[in-house]
């Protein structure tokens, strides 16, 4: 597709929550979306299940599992990003389900479909042949302000660390490593006194859904984003996270941690620069 016209050519890879389903509608508004693949995780193997049933795996993945039932209860993230309606896609036709997000049939259908751009939100780590696919590159959206917050969990990491200002999310193009491409942009959501760990997370990600969609009409406008991100920062782990962990976020939240900020919504985009790491 040529520079300048009006829509990009889109392969969308993306969870199944609530969320994922609000951010690939949004996209289906910004562009031509070829297919939404989707990961089922229903490829069973012996070494993952191993590894699953270790002592300390299992009881970490037990406890996160009860955490995350009781604190989603009576469907929140649905009606955060939904209301009323139901959390659904409204393209199901173009949904292509996988076992897992490198599987070579994700491989075999961006070869088929050529897309301009492959953008990703909430699948499992890429590797292999499909890094460095898509005609301008292969974009996601992480929960976290890269490179300080990369990795898991990063909206109760920036409160667990009383840096509320570092809650966001990133728009990044997508390399080997795990949120290190080059830096698109920074969105950081409205911040309410009554805020917890869920609706700010939930709200940077509403905030960055209509930002992705910008990037794909700029992207077909012409412009170029993309710069090297300055040092590592920081990758936090899902093991990292425990009930120790837990009582301080909730302790810093009921001392008042969100009281005062008047933090609105701010996005910082990265234009390429000749020295970036852009794939484009």
């Amino acid at each position: 597709m040529a520079e300048g016209t009006k829509t990009l050519r889109v392969l969308v890879l993306c969870g199944r929550s609530p969320r994922h389903l609000y951010v690939a509608n949004t996209l289906c508004q910004a562009a031509e979306v070829l297919a939404i693949v989707q990961e089922s995780g229903s490829e069973f193997s012996w070494k993952k299940l191993a590894r699953t049933l270790r002592p300390d795996n299992f009881s970490r993945k037990a406890w996160r599992w009860l955490r995350d039932r009781r604190r989603y209860t009576g469907n929140r993230e649905e009606r955060f990003f939904f209301g009323e309606r139901r959390a659904q896609l409204d393209h199901p036709g173009l949904v292509r389900e996988v076992p897992h997000i490198n599987h070579p049939d994700v491989v075999a259908l961006a070869r088929e479909l050529e897309p301009d751009v492959i953008a990703v939100f909430g699948t499992s780590l890429i590797r292999g042949d499909l890094l460095g696919m898509g005609r301008l590159g292969m974009a996601n959206l992480h929960g976290g302000l890269s490179p300080q917050y990369r990795g898991a969990d990063c909206t109760f990491w920036a409160l667990y660390n009383g840096e509320p200002q570092s809650i966001g999310c990133t728009l990044h193009w997508i390399d080997a490593g795990i949120d290190t491409g080059g830096l698109i942009a920074h969105v950081s959501p409205k911040i309410l006194p009554d805020d917890d760990e869920l609706s700010l997370f939930w709200r940077s990600v509403q905030t960055s859904a209509g930002v992705y969609a910008e990037l794909l009409r700029r992207l077909a406008a012409g412009e170029r984003f993309g710069q090297t991100q300055p040092g590592k920062g920081r990758l936090y782990q899902v093991k990292q996270r425990g009930l120790r962990e837990e009582q301080v976020v909730a302790r810093r939240l009921q001392e008042g941690l969100l009281q005062g900020l008047d933090l609105d919504a701010r996005v910082n985009w990265y234009p390429s620069s000749p020295a970036s790491s852009a794939p484009a």
